[in-house]
């Protein structure tokens, strides 16, 4: 019962305490809205939250973590390199579509902040579907190298994680 009433309990204690907080008053009238906003708040933006996560094979997160830790290194590198010498760049900037495999809403949004954070990636969209993400890659070779590593080294290991 209580869940369907307070769906999120610690939301609504820290909207409260941030109310008061930055009216800097703890009138009756304040606390009364505060409460209300605490109480209204995440009752109405629930459909916005997650999906509980089950995460399963924790040694594959550190192992993801590694490798995009590995991955924004190196394309830090190349983003520096193209930008002292740009002479130097072999290969012209282009869209690349990656076919997804991954269904699992908090799986795609991780697979979207880490082709984001990626030095390189300019641009990133997942289609309304789920079934694509379509990259703007600063260096482009071959667009099939690009697309398994993406479906080898984050959507796989993603998908041990969340499904």
């Amino acid at each position: 019962m209580m869940k369907t009433l307070l769906p999120a309990p610690l939301l609504s204690v820290a909207l409260f305490l941030l109310w008061l907080l930055l009216n800097r008053s703890f009138s009756s009238g304040q606390i009364l809205l505060g409460a209300l906003l605490g109480l209204l708040l995440p009752l109405l933006l629930r459909g916005l939250r997650p999906l509980p996560v089950r995460v399963r094979h924790p040694l594959t997160i550190l192992r993801l973590a590694l490798r995009v830790v590995w991955d924004t290194s190196v394309s830090n590198f190349n983003v520096v390199r193209f930008m002292l010498f740009p002479g130097m760049r072999k290969h012209p900037a282009n869209f690349v579509r990656i076919p997804l495999e991954l269904r699992d809403p908090n799986g795609l949004a991780v697979l979207a902040m880490i082709v984001c954070i990626t030095p390189g990636t300019a641009w990133a969209e997942i289609s309304r579907d789920r079934s694509q993400l379509m990259l703007h890659v600063l260096e482009v070779d071959d667009p099939e190298e690009i697309v398994q590593h993406v479906k080898r080294c984050y959507e796989r290991p993603l998908m041990e994680i969340f499904e």
